[in-house]
């Protein structure tokens, strides 16, 4: 064996062994998690194999209407039916597969604009940061769902405008954090002995700055994604997020409000909205779980015993 080809197989092992050391820490820290952080992630693992595996689980086709509307819940319809005879129970798991993953979509949308402008910003300090920010108070001093529903008025409420929206309204959350968050890395020494090398701006966001910040990008992730979903869930309910056929809880929320004032007569019709909006609270508060213990892993707090 050559000179190179030892290197390369021995790079190769470090590289094996470095993995299976991250694996094993990420094991030791997940067995010493809270009982909360296990719930959430619980949850959160719950709910997304329910929405990739939709199609499996369901029962009925997310928009096969039946001769009954409102029927009673019953073993052919779990969790009885809508307004038009719509199966809930499906529409309940096809919505966890719309509104999730929309809501992923447009998160990470807006974390790739808010995040690279962000970045940009720190690192220029220029014009080009004071033009990024001023635009930036301007659309944050705007109430973000008036502005959201004006907007989709205007465009039309498709699932790809709905994306856009959203994103480019929430991107200025994430450009503020992440902004704010480098400017204490971009004065380090070694981005600027990354500039004296000649890199490029690309490679110092993404080698040099990046990866010191991303717990607290991370953490806010999951905030953000939360109130996507929540603002995505009051679109919907409002009329004007995900349109029908398409399952979505807000949606369903609104469809099925009349049955609460049947109470006295079936307490399950009651019910029956208030499933979609537990659907709705039990994923908050999962995700909001997983990023408290996620902060206080990487703020270096430890517990006291």
């Amino acid at each position: 064996m050559s000179e190179e080809e030892t290197y390369s197989a021995a790079g190769e092992v470090g590289q094996v062994k470095m993995r299976r050391t991250a694996l094993q820490r990420m094991w030791i820290d997940l067995k010493n998690a809270p009982f909360s952080a296990w719930f959430g992630l619980t949850v959160v693992v719950a709910y997304l194999l329910v929405a990739l595996f939709a199609p499996i689980v369901a029962p009925y086709g997310e928009a096969q209407v039946f001769p009954a509307p409102y029927a009673p819940w019953s073993a052919e319809h779990y969790f009885g039916t809508d307004q038009i005879g719509r199966d809930v129970y499906t529409r309940l798991i096809f919505g966890a597969r719309n509104t999730i993953g929309i809501a992923l979509m447009t998160t990470f949308l807006s974390f790739a604009i808010g995040g690279s402008l962000g970045l940009i910003a720190a690192i220029n300090r220029s014009w080009l940061d004071q033009i990024f920010s001023r635009v930036v108070d301007v659309l944050m001093a705007i109430p973000g769902l008036i502005f959201a529903l004006m907007l989709l008025s205007i465009f039309g409420s498709t699932v790809w405008t709905l994306v856009v929206i959203i994103a480019v309204l929430d991107s200025t959350r994430v450009f503020r954090l992440t902004r704010a968050v480098s400017l204490n890395v971009v004065v380090m020494d070694y981005v600027e002995a990354a500039h004296l090398r000649g890199e490029g701006l690309g490679w110092v966001m993404r080698r040099e700055i990046l990866p010191n910040i991303l717990p607290p990008l991370v953490a806010e992730f999951g905030l953000r994604f939360c109130f996507v979903f929540l603002t995505i869930a009051s679109l919907s309910f409002l009329g004007v997020g995900i349109q029908p056929p398409t399952a979505d809880w807000g949606s369903m929320v609104r469809e099925n409000a009349s049955l609460i004032q049947f109470a006295q007569y079936d307490m399950t019709a009651a019910i029956t909205p208030l499933l979609p909006a537990a659907a709705i609270a039990l994923l908050t508060v999962g995700v909001n779980f997983i990023v408290d213990w996620f902060l206080h892993k990487t703020s270096g707090l430890r517990d006291e015993h």
